[in-house]
């Protein structure tokens, strides 16, 4: 028996089986669509959910609004039933049930417990003791007995008297529960709905000086530390001005701000740093280089010794130059100096003026003094801009008593060792043929202590760098100044051997371009020099119009040249190319075509090329066809056009080429013939017409993809190597 009622237990498929059946999840896999379908569905519940709830809130708020505008006129809430008769849980409605807006105050601790369901809780108290309801009601209407009602009658004369109020009081007391101020009154619908800050202005407000006087009678004045005051002026000049104008004070210190006068009305004294800075603006100077002195406003003005100041007034400059403004006052102190300016600025005035003043403060030369050779020297990398110099030079030694003498390759050298016999303070000279005058010794340096590098980056790019370094060990003092202050000062510059104060060179360096070789120059040659810069390094002159043609093939090329020199522009004109060749070969074309022309290259001897340049300055040849070499300081007046029928072989030679042109102020026109293989410039030239007022950049140029970034030398190397 007991066997037989042992339980037998289920098996693996009977307890799956039971699982199956108890489990009361059972996991439904929806599809897209279904979850779609149950999303849109719960949405549109919330939404019902949402505007049912909105109309209960806005049914609230519009009761609400209604009893609260009752509360405020005075006037009994509007109801379906009249407010005489018993309503509202069998309680008479009357106008002192709902609370007055300066009596209840729902943040007022003390009124916590009073409002109750619209009613003043003491009122309804007042009203249970004094109304005696009767025990039964007939046609709906409340029955009171005689003493009930004498005493509600005495109720509610004695609310009425309470509740009296004036016109003016109820309207403040509704405003007050309402928010409504002055200001709101104002606003305007269109005001209210523009979505722009609006301030309102009140005259409590207001700070002006005529309705809160009291504000600007005690004026407390900023004090700066350092030169100048507000705006720039001082305090003293300030009240001077203030006390000559008797009005508004805001009036006052505006005017006198606006009534500083012009630095060109002041005396030097009057100046302040204020009108220097001004100064240099107006002339485009920016210099840098520790201890800059002040520039020129003058020449008068300046400590130009007397001579030399007679001396330029004899040669006619009236005003210096930009360059000569600045340059000037650092040479007079025997500073190594670096100027960059435009073609036509006037630089040889610039290092020539301190020079003569330097050589003024010398002994004079004698028989003692004479073999020792010149006090300041001159280096132009061309012939021609050495004469240049020469003639300009001149000007000045003629009436000093000084002797110029120019060393120029071309000429014979006993001629010019014939000149130096009887010795020259200044002496102007190429690198090459001052190097075969020194080995020879026809000339020695001995007391030279003044070098100036005019046009240096040329010299370097010429390969006269060599040249250079044995004509500056030929000198007998060195650029080593002490890397101090001592560099910089200009009494302890030289010729005192009673103290032994050394001895150092003073070496200017000009240029109308900084190109890399300039600077690597400046920092073997010059110490602790000063920097000059006229308007912007490496750029044009900004009185040329620069204009851009593409044209390819010289044949092209030489009807586009014909076509332009028929057109009407005034003599003299100049035609650079690159090649000697190229120059002969326009040369000839031109004079079959009926122009006179002369040519000037390095091909031709020395007084070819004098002649040539003769020519074109005294209107002979109204067309001068040449390279490179005429592109470097050549100073000839009014020429009209510069042709660059080539471009040159580097961009700082296109920028001398086309400053042959509009000099000293005039304006002048340049034109451009470009091919494709000048593509290496192109990046460079577009950035320059840009930079220029006068000029516009072609849509060719502008368009074309070399001229949308730089061409690096890797570039170059990357593009040589795939041609090959």
């Amino acid at each position: 028996m007991a066997s037989s009622s042992r339980k037998e237990p289920l098996s693996v498929d009977a307890l799956l089986q039971k699982q199956r059946e108890e489990a009361t999840f059972k996991p439904k896999f929806l599809s897209k669509a279904e979850r779609q379908k149950q999303a849109l569905e719960k949405r549109e519940a919330d939404i019902k959910e949402q505007k049912k709830r909105d109309q209960e809130e806005k049914a609230k708020r519009k009761e609400f609004e209604r009893s609260a505008a009752a509360a405020s006129t005075g006037a009994p809430a509007a109801s379906s039933s009249s407010l005489s008769s018993l309503s509202y849980d069998g309680r008479a409605a009357r106008r002192d049930e709902f609370p007055r807006a300066e009596q209840y105050d729902p943040r007022d601790p003390r009124n916590r417990n009073r409002h109750y369901n619209g009613r003043d809780r003491g009122a309804e108290d007042r009203r249970q003791t004094a109304i005696t309801p009767s025990s039964s009601q007939s046609n709906g209407s409340a029955s009171y007995n005689g003493h009930g009602a004498s005493t509600l009658q005495t109720q509610k004369q004695a609310d009425a008297e309470q509740n009296t109020l004036t016109e003016a009081e109820q309207a403040l007391i509704r405003n007050k529960y309402l928010g409504i101020t002055e200001r709101s009154k104002k606003k305007t619908r269109k005001q209210l709905q523009d979505k722009k800050l609006m301030f309102g202005w009140d005259q409590n407000e207001d700070t002006s000086d005529k309705l809160n006087p009291a504000l600007f009678d005690r004026q407390v004045e900023a004090r700066v530390f350092g030169a100048g005051g507000r705006a720039g002026m001082d305090p003293a000049q300030q009240e001077a001005s203030n006390g000559a104008t008797n009005g508004d004070p805001l009036r006052r210190g505006a005017k006198s701000a606006f009534a500083e006068k012009h630095w060109s009305e002041k005396t030097l004294e009057e100046m302040k740093e204020r009108d220097w800075r001004i100064f240099r603006e107006d002339f485009a100077i920016s210099s840098r280089g520790g201890h800059i002195p002040r520039p020129l406003r003058s020449w008068r003005e300046s400590t130009i010794p007397e001579p030399i100041l007679k001396a330029i007034d004899e040669i006619g400059y009236t005003e210096p130059s930009p360059i000569q403004r600045q340059a000037i006052p650092i040479g007079l102190q025997n500073r190594d100096l670096i100027g960059i300016a435009e073609t036509g600025s006037g630089k040889t005035a610039s290092f020539v003026i301190p020079m003569l003043a330097y050589i003024s403060q010398l002994p004079p030369l004698s028989d003692a003094n004479r073999h020792l050779g010149p006090y300041a020297l001159i280096i132009a990398p061309t012939r021609e801009l050495a004469q240049q110099i020469e003639v300009e030079t001149k000007k000045f030694t003629d009436s000093l008593g000084f002797k110029c003498v120019s060393i120029v390759g071309g000429r014979d050298m006993n001629e010019q060792a014939f000149s130096l016999r009887d010795g020259a303070e200044v002496i102007v000279a190429t690198p090459g043929r001052l190097k075969d005058c020194v080995e020879r010794h026809v000339l020695v340096l001995s007391q030279c202590l003044y070098l100036v590098l005019d046009e240096a980056d040329k010299s370097i790019g010429l390969g006269f760098a060599d040249v250079l370094d044995y004509i500056l060990d030929s000198m007998p003092a060195s650029n080593l100044k002490p890397d101090t202050e001592e560099a910089e000062d200009p009494l302890a510059l030289m010729r005192n051997e009673a103290i032994k104060v050394p001895k150092y060179r003073v070496t200017m360096l000009y240029s109308a371009t900084m190109p890399p070789s300039v600077e690597r120059l400046a920092r073997n040659y010059l110490r602790r020099p000063a920097h000059i810069t006229i308007g912007e390094a490496n750029q044009a002159v900004g009185t040329v119009e620069q204009r851009v043609e593409f044209i390819s093939g010289e044949d092209k090329k030489k009807a586009r040249l014909m076509q332009l020199l028929s057109s009407g522009l005034e003599p003299p004109m100049i035609v650079f190319s690159t090649t000697k060749q190229s120059v002969d070969s326009l040369s000839r074309d031109l004079n079959r075509a009926g122009w006179n022309v002369a040519t000037l290259h390095s091909g031709k001897t020395q007084s070819q090329r004098e002649e040539a340049l003769a020519s074109l300055r005294s209107g002979q040849c109204p067309i001068l066809v040449a390279t490179d070499l005429a592109g470097r300081g050549i100073d000839v007046p009014d020429v009209s056009a510069v042709i660059n029928f080539q471009f040159p072989t580097s961009f700082e030679a296109y920028i001398h080429r086309i400053g042959r042109t509009g000099r000293a102020g005039k304006r002048g026109v340049a034109f451009t013939f470009l091919e494709n293989h000048d593509e290496d410039y192109f990046y460079d030239l577009k950035q320059e017409l840009s930079r220029s007022k006068l000029s516009s950049v072609p849509r060719e140029l502008d368009r074309h993809p070399a001229a949308q970034r730089r061409i690096t030398r890797e570039m170059k190397r990357k593009r040589n190597e795939e041609e090959e």
